[in-house]
Protein backbone atom coordinates (compact mmCIF):
# COMPACT_ATOMS: atom_id res chain seq x y z
CA UNK A 1 0.00 0.00 0.00
CA UNK A 2 1.61 2.99 -0.89
CA UNK A 3 1.38 6.44 0.96
CA UNK A 4 -1.20 8.75 0.15
CA UNK A 5 -0.18 12.14 -1.27
CA UNK A 6 -0.45 14.33 -4.48
CA UNK A 7 -3.90 15.11 -3.44
CA UNK A 8 -4.88 18.51 -5.86
CA UNK A 9 -5.98 21.06 -3.12
CA UNK A 10 -9.93 21.64 -2.52
CA UNK A 11 -11.60 22.30 0.23
CA UNK A 12 -12.30 19.29 2.44
CA UNK A 13 -15.38 17.38 2.44
CA UNK A 14 -16.17 13.88 3.05
CA UNK A 15 -18.49 12.72 0.31
CA UNK A 16 -21.05 10.31 0.62
CA UNK A 17 -23.06 8.04 -1.15
CA UNK A 18 -26.80 9.46 -0.18
CA UNK A 19 -26.03 13.58 -0.11
CA UNK A 20 -27.98 16.42 1.96
CA UNK A 21 -27.32 20.16 2.39
CA UNK A 22 -25.72 21.65 5.10
CA UNK A 23 -24.45 25.05 5.66
CA UNK A 24 -21.83 26.85 4.35
CA UNK A 25 -20.34 30.11 5.28
CA UNK A 26 -19.80 32.90 2.09
CA UNK A 27 -18.56 35.89 3.63
CA UNK A 28 -21.35 36.93 5.84
CA UNK A 29 -23.63 34.92 4.41
CA UNK A 30 -24.79 31.31 4.66
CA UNK A 31 -25.72 29.56 2.31
CA UNK A 32 -25.85 25.77 1.89
CA UNK A 33 -24.18 23.14 -0.46
CA UNK A 34 -24.60 19.29 -0.98
CA UNK A 35 -22.36 17.79 1.69
CA UNK A 36 -22.41 14.56 3.65
CA UNK A 37 -20.17 13.09 6.28
CA UNK A 38 -17.68 15.81 6.09
CA UNK A 39 -18.89 19.29 7.32
CA UNK A 40 -17.47 22.27 4.79
CA UNK A 41 -15.02 24.42 7.13
CA UNK A 42 -14.59 28.07 6.31
CA UNK A 43 -11.23 28.50 7.05
CA UNK A 44 -8.70 26.98 4.97
CA UNK A 45 -6.29 24.40 6.58
CA UNK A 46 -3.28 26.22 7.80
CA UNK A 47 0.41 24.10 8.41
CA UNK A 48 0.48 21.75 10.89
CA UNK A 49 3.25 22.74 13.30
CA UNK A 50 2.83 19.38 15.14
CA UNK A 51 5.50 16.20 14.83
CA UNK A 52 4.93 14.28 11.17
CA UNK A 53 2.83 11.17 12.04
CA UNK A 54 2.19 8.32 10.55
CA UNK A 55 -1.71 7.20 10.33
CA UNK A 56 -3.79 3.95 8.69
CA UNK A 57 -6.96 5.65 7.18
CA UNK A 58 -9.23 2.75 6.98
CA UNK A 59 -12.52 3.87 5.53
CA UNK A 60 -14.11 1.35 2.57
CA UNK A 61 -15.72 4.67 1.04
CA UNK A 62 -12.98 5.60 -1.57
CA UNK A 63 -13.85 9.54 -2.72
CA UNK A 64 -14.20 10.25 1.42
CA UNK A 65 -11.20 7.98 2.35
CA UNK A 66 -8.92 10.22 -0.20
CA UNK A 67 -10.29 13.34 0.73
CA UNK A 68 -9.57 12.61 4.19
CA UNK A 69 -5.85 11.84 3.24
CA UNK A 70 -5.56 14.68 1.42
CA UNK A 71 -6.65 17.15 3.97
CA UNK A 72 -4.54 15.24 7.05
CA UNK A 73 -1.30 14.97 4.29
CA UNK A 74 -1.82 18.65 3.57
CA UNK A 75 -1.17 19.38 7.42
CA UNK A 76 2.11 17.52 7.26
CA UNK A 77 1.19 13.71 8.06
CA UNK A 78 1.99 10.61 6.55
CA UNK A 79 -1.26 8.33 5.47
CA UNK A 80 -1.75 4.78 4.77
CA UNK A 81 -4.80 4.13 2.95
CA UNK A 82 -6.77 0.49 3.25
CA UNK A 83 -10.30 -0.15 2.19
CA UNK A 84 -10.79 -3.31 4.38
CA UNK A 85 -9.35 -5.06 7.69
CA UNK A 86 -7.01 -7.35 5.87
CA UNK A 87 -5.25 -4.71 3.71
CA UNK A 88 -5.15 -2.77 6.90
CA UNK A 89 -3.29 -5.76 8.84
CA UNK A 90 -0.79 -5.55 6.40
CA UNK A 91 0.33 -1.98 6.60
CA UNK A 92 0.11 -2.34 10.47
CA UNK A 93 2.98 -5.36 9.87
CA UNK A 94 5.06 -2.87 7.80
CA UNK A 95 4.66 0.46 9.34
CA UNK A 96 5.17 2.28 12.75
CA UNK A 97 1.30 3.46 12.48
CA UNK A 98 0.99 6.06 15.65
CA UNK A 99 -2.66 6.61 15.02
CA UNK A 100 -5.00 4.63 13.41
CA UNK A 101 -8.58 5.78 12.09
CA UNK A 102 -11.18 3.08 11.62
CA UNK A 103 -14.57 3.07 10.26
CA UNK A 104 -17.19 0.77 12.09
CA UNK A 105 -18.66 -0.62 8.98
CA UNK A 106 -16.34 -2.55 6.18
CA UNK A 107 -16.69 -5.27 3.76
CA UNK A 108 -16.27 -8.66 5.69
CA UNK A 109 -14.19 -7.85 8.97
CA UNK A 110 -15.72 -5.07 10.81
CA UNK A 111 -13.68 -2.23 12.44
CA UNK A 112 -14.73 -3.23 16.04
CA UNK A 113 -13.04 -6.38 15.54
CA UNK A 114 -9.41 -4.20 14.29
CA UNK A 115 -9.81 -2.09 17.06
CA UNK A 116 -10.30 -4.88 19.77
CA UNK A 117 -6.75 -6.68 18.08
CA UNK A 118 -4.82 -3.26 18.12
CA UNK A 119 -6.13 -2.82 21.76
CA UNK A 120 -4.56 -6.07 22.92
CA UNK A 121 -0.96 -5.06 22.35
CA UNK A 122 1.29 -1.95 22.21
CA UNK A 123 -0.08 -0.23 19.24
CA UNK A 124 -1.31 3.30 17.71
CA UNK A 125 -3.84 5.34 19.46
CA UNK A 126 -7.03 4.10 17.81
CA UNK A 127 -10.03 6.80 16.74
CA UNK A 128 -13.37 5.26 15.23
CA UNK A 129 -15.11 6.57 12.55
CA UNK A 130 -18.80 5.90 12.17
CA UNK A 131 -22.04 7.27 10.61
CA UNK A 132 -23.83 5.71 13.28
CA UNK A 133 -24.86 7.93 15.91
CA UNK A 134 -26.46 5.43 18.96
CA UNK A 135 -24.72 6.21 22.40
CA UNK A 136 -24.24 2.16 22.53
CA UNK A 137 -22.15 1.99 19.62
CA UNK A 138 -19.42 4.44 21.04
CA UNK A 139 -19.78 3.01 24.37
CA UNK A 140 -19.42 -0.51 22.47
CA UNK A 141 -16.11 0.82 20.45
CA UNK A 142 -14.59 2.57 23.94
CA UNK A 143 -15.17 -0.79 25.72
CA UNK A 144 -13.04 -2.81 23.17
CA UNK A 145 -10.29 -0.36 23.69
CA UNK A 146 -10.69 2.42 21.26
CA UNK A 147 -9.12 6.28 22.78
CA UNK A 148 -11.91 8.16 20.78
CA UNK A 149 -15.17 8.30 19.17
CA UNK A 150 -16.38 10.16 16.28
CA UNK A 151 -19.55 10.80 14.32
CA UNK A 152 -20.28 11.63 11.26
CA UNK A 153 -20.82 14.13 10.01
CA UNK A 154 -17.34 16.05 10.66
CA UNK A 155 -15.61 19.13 10.25
CA UNK A 156 -11.90 18.22 8.82
CA UNK A 157 -10.21 20.52 11.39
CA UNK A 158 -12.32 18.89 14.62
CA UNK A 159 -10.44 15.14 13.01
CA UNK A 160 -7.24 16.92 12.42
CA UNK A 161 -7.98 18.02 16.07
CA UNK A 162 -8.62 14.63 17.60
CA UNK A 163 -5.35 12.95 15.92
CA UNK A 164 -3.44 16.10 17.09
CA UNK A 165 -5.00 14.88 20.82
CA UNK A 166 -4.02 11.44 20.37
CA UNK A 167 -0.59 12.12 19.42
CA UNK A 168 0.03 14.72 21.78
CA UNK A 169 -1.21 13.38 24.86
CA UNK A 170 -0.14 9.70 24.16
CA UNK A 171 3.50 10.19 24.71
CA UNK A 172 3.35 12.78 27.21
CA UNK A 173 1.49 10.23 29.56
CA UNK A 174 4.19 7.86 28.64
CA UNK A 175 7.26 10.22 30.08
CA UNK A 176 5.46 11.19 33.23
CA UNK A 177 4.63 7.67 34.30
CA UNK A 178 7.82 6.95 36.33
CA UNK A 179 7.29 3.21 36.07
CA UNK A 180 6.04 0.11 33.47
CA UNK A 181 5.28 -2.29 36.20
CA UNK A 182 3.66 -2.18 39.30
CA UNK A 183 3.05 -4.60 42.31
CA UNK A 184 -0.39 -3.95 44.56
CA UNK A 185 -2.02 -6.34 47.09
CA UNK A 186 -0.34 -9.23 45.54
CA UNK A 187 -1.09 -8.27 42.23
CA UNK A 188 1.48 -7.55 39.20
CA UNK A 189 0.41 -5.06 36.56
CA UNK A 190 3.10 -5.31 33.60
CA UNK A 191 1.97 -2.19 31.58
CA UNK A 192 4.25 -2.97 28.82
CA UNK A 193 2.95 -6.32 28.23
CA UNK A 194 -0.55 -5.32 28.88
CA UNK A 195 -0.77 -7.80 31.40
CA UNK A 196 -2.19 -7.95 34.81
CA UNK A 197 -1.28 -10.93 36.81
CA UNK A 198 -3.67 -11.85 40.02
CA UNK A 199 -2.69 -12.98 43.44
CA UNK A 200 -3.25 -17.02 42.03
CA UNK A 201 -1.00 -16.06 39.27
CA UNK A 202 -4.08 -15.70 36.45
CA UNK A 203 -3.63 -13.86 33.52
CA UNK A 204 -6.76 -10.83 33.63
CA UNK A 205 -7.76 -9.54 30.44
CA UNK A 206 -7.82 -5.74 30.37
CA UNK A 207 -8.98 -2.97 27.82
CA UNK A 208 -6.75 -0.50 26.69
CA UNK A 209 -9.02 1.93 28.96
CA UNK A 210 -8.52 -0.25 31.46
CA UNK A 211 -5.40 -0.31 31.57
CA UNK A 212 -4.73 3.41 31.44
CA UNK A 213 -7.07 4.14 33.88
CA UNK A 214 -5.94 1.44 36.93
CA UNK A 215 -2.07 2.77 35.76
CA UNK A 216 -3.61 6.39 36.83
CA UNK A 217 -4.94 4.75 40.06
CA UNK A 218 -1.48 3.48 40.60
CA UNK A 219 0.12 6.40 40.08
CA UNK A 220 -1.52 8.00 43.11
CA UNK A 221 -2.62 4.95 44.91
CA UNK A 222 -4.67 6.14 48.16
CA UNK A 223 -5.40 9.49 47.02
CA UNK A 224 -8.32 9.93 45.51
CA UNK A 225 -8.19 10.50 41.42
CA UNK A 226 -10.86 13.41 40.27
CA UNK A 227 -13.25 12.05 37.78
CA UNK A 228 -12.30 14.93 35.02
CA UNK A 229 -8.31 13.42 35.40
CA UNK A 230 -9.82 10.11 34.36
CA UNK A 231 -12.21 11.41 31.47
CA UNK A 232 -8.44 13.37 30.07
CA UNK A 233 -7.17 10.02 30.08
CA UNK A 234 -9.27 8.63 27.70
CA UNK A 235 -9.11 11.43 25.50
CA UNK A 236 -12.42 12.97 23.88
CA UNK A 237 -13.98 15.96 24.27
CA UNK A 238 -17.20 14.70 25.08
CA UNK A 239 -17.30 15.04 28.79
CA UNK A 240 -20.94 13.80 29.75
CA UNK A 241 -20.40 10.71 27.27
CA UNK A 242 -16.58 10.30 27.93
CA UNK A 243 -17.91 10.40 31.98
CA UNK A 244 -20.30 7.38 31.48
CA UNK A 245 -17.87 5.61 29.78
CA UNK A 246 -15.13 5.80 32.82
CA UNK A 247 -17.69 5.13 35.67
CA UNK A 248 -18.68 1.90 33.00
CA UNK A 249 -14.72 1.36 32.55
CA UNK A 250 -14.66 1.63 36.78
CA UNK A 251 -17.05 -0.80 37.55
CA UNK A 252 -15.50 -3.58 35.11
CA UNK A 253 -12.04 -3.21 36.02
CA UNK A 254 -13.19 -2.81 39.60
CA UNK A 255 -15.18 -6.69 39.65
CA UNK A 256 -12.53 -8.32 37.47
CA UNK A 257 -9.99 -7.55 40.70
CA UNK A 258 -12.55 -8.31 43.48
CA UNK A 259 -12.90 -11.85 41.34
CA UNK A 260 -9.37 -12.27 42.91
CA UNK A 261 -9.19 -10.84 46.24
CA UNK A 262 -11.53 -10.64 49.46
CA UNK A 263 -10.46 -7.15 49.74
CA UNK A 264 -11.79 -4.15 47.87
CA UNK A 265 -9.27 -2.20 46.42
CA UNK A 266 -11.27 0.58 44.17
CA UNK A 267 -12.79 2.89 46.39
CA UNK A 268 -15.44 5.00 45.15
CA UNK A 269 -15.65 9.01 46.14
CA UNK A 270 -19.18 9.87 45.20
CA UNK A 271 -19.07 13.34 43.57
CA UNK A 272 -15.28 13.47 43.58
CA UNK A 273 -13.26 10.42 41.86
CA UNK A 274 -11.67 7.18 42.76
CA UNK A 275 -9.22 5.62 45.23
CA UNK A 276 -6.85 2.62 44.58
CA UNK A 277 -6.68 1.54 48.45
CA UNK A 278 -3.35 -0.32 48.56
CA UNK A 279 0.64 0.12 48.93
CA UNK A 280 2.27 -0.04 45.42
CA UNK A 281 6.05 -0.77 44.81
CA UNK A 282 6.89 0.07 41.32
CA UNK A 283 9.68 -1.51 39.51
Amino acid sequence: MSVSGAHKALTPQFPDRARRSVPRRVGNDVTTRSRSWFIVDAMSPQPDPSPVAEILLVEDDLELRREMTSYLTENGHVVHEAGDVPTARRILAERAIQVAVLDVNLPGEDGLSLCRTLAGGDGPAILMLTAQGDPIDRILGLELGADDYVVKPIMPRELLARVKALLRRRPAGAAARKTSIYSFADFRLDLAARQLRAPNGAILLLTRSELAILGALLDRARQVVPREDLIALLRSDEADEMGRAVDLHISRLRRKIQDQTDRELIRTYRGVGYMLDAGVIGE
